[in-house]
């Protein structure tokens, strides 16, 4: 068995252990002190513990009234080994115990948090280790002295931690109860801020954390980090913007000023993979429902906990388009020349997810009777391990469910990673092999 596992390659090992972490947290949350009442059977257990690992946040069982303390702790656990990748954690232990890292070990580190080199592997796992439990450290005690007059010093602490880690790792999981998420605090500028700060800091990417933290100055940092603090800030102000002109009468009307602004805010951050909500997302308009599709679809950053076809790729994709409308052969960012095979691999990993995305929608309008718009936010919401929906998860049908349970695995996986997992390998020696060039009329 050891040795079977030695000759998988490192996507496919990677696939593996969020595999494996899935089917250990639906055995943990079928048994029968996870749940209070009545037990719950597999498909609802494997749902939850998917979801979970993927960091989605979407439910067919309330979170906070129908798991005891034993389940809503397996779901924490759950939340953060999947936002940390279970390796990431294996390696800390193994640190921390003084045993060696192998080289294998390091490859699937690198594949895990899409480094570029080798180099570093186990100071990252580090870094990423302490700068995640000081970050969620900080949030749940924000949160808690916000929380613990309303719920008492116990619930309170309980509530706070859990939902620091639920946020950092763009999970969207509550324990409010009864599917309101955060709805209660669409006013709360404690609750607001740092939720969103949590949401923002997980979904930038550990290496952008890193970069940021290492030169303190805009200058120095690299072109990667450049671009993600760049798209980022584009996504949370301009849809902010948009989503407060649209609901501004309509789903916004019965707040105040402050519920109104932040409702705008708070929807636009928690839209591209947090999963949490402030304001009913039903009550939105469609033009702001295919708005947040969008958003959903792009996700968060690479390397961090978040899903999407991410901002990069997003941007390299509006890059490539600008770069063929100037007539330039190739694209350019602050000076230097992105290669071809990062806009071949942007494509394939948009054009995949977007392949998935129509053809889980197309299954659950045959299986699920419900709107085309609520179908495909629902499957968006899987694919980008979002977790918000339109209030039909708790309504799918077993193979409604399962479907989206294939869709949040493709969606923490990867795609384009998951194809590579299970493709065959093909001959090294035929990238050598250059064909002459052939014509083909486009557009």
């Amino acid at each position: 068995m050891n040795m079977r596992l030695k000759r998988l390659s490192p996507v496919q090992f990677l696939a593996l252990t969020f595999l494996g972490l899935i089917l250990a947290g639906t055995f943990l949350l079928m048994l029968p002190w996870s749940t209070v009442g009545e037990q719950i059977g597999f498909v609802d257990a494997l749902f939850t513990a998917t979801s979970a690992v993927c960091v989605t946040g979407l439910v067919v069982v309330d979170t906070g009234t129908r798991f005891s303390f034993f389940g809503q702790a397996v779901i924490l656990l759950l939340i953060q080994l999947g936002g940390l990748g279970l390796m990431t954690v294996a390696t800390m232990v193994a640190v921390i115990l003084g045993k060696r890292i192998t080289f294998r070990d390091r490859l699937i580190i690198q594949e895990a948090f899409n480094q570029f080199t080798l180099e570093g592997m186990v100071r990252l796992v580090k870094y990423i280790v302490l700068t995640t439990f000081v970050i969620q450290g900080i949030g749940a005690l924000i949160l808690f002295l916000r929380f613990r007059p309303l719920l008492g010093p116990v619930r309170g602490l309980w509530f706070a931690v859990f939902h620091a880690v639920s946020a950092f790792c763009n999970a969207g999981f509550d324990l409010f109860g009864n599917f309101r998420s955060l709805e209660g605090f669409t006013s709360d500028p404690v609750v607001n801020l740092v939720i969103i700060s949590l949401i923002v800091i997980g979904g930038i990417g550990f290496s952008v954390i890193a970069d940021v933290y290492t030169h303190r100055g805009f200058k120095g940092l690299s072109l990667h980090t450049k671009l993600v603090m760049q798209v980022t800030l584009a996504l949370i102000v301009i849809p902010s913007i948009v989503i407060g002109m649209t609901e501004w009468n309509n789903a916004l009307a019965p707040y105040d000023l402050t519920g109104k602004v932040l409702g705008s805010i708070f929807t636009a951050v928690t839209t591209r993979t947090a999963g949490f909500n402030t304001v009913p997302i039903a009550t939105l308009s469609q033009a702001t429902t295919l708005l947040l599709i969008g958003l959903m679809f792009i996700g968060a950053s690479p390397a961090s906990t978040g899903g999407g076809i991410k901002t990069t790729t997003f941007a390299m994709i509006v890059l490539s388009v600008l770069a063929v409308l100037r007539l330039q052969p190739e694209v350019v960012i602050g000076g230097r020349r992105i290669p071809v095979a990062v806009t071949f691999k942007s494509l394939a990993v948009a054009v995949m997810a977007l392949v998935l995305a129509l053809s889980v929608t197309f299954l659950l309008l045959i299986t699920e009777e419900h709107s085309f718009l609520d179908i495909l936010f629902e499957t968006v919401s899987a694919l980008g391990t979002v977790g918000l929906s339109r209030g039909i998860t708790t309504t799918l049908s077993t193979v409604g469910r399962l479907a989206l349970v294939v869709t949040m695995f493709a969606g923490r996986v990867g795609p384009l990673t998951l194809a590579f997992a299970f493709s065959v390998k093909t001959d090294p020696c035929a990238n050598i092999v250059r064909y002459p060039e052939g014509k083909i009329i486009v557009g």
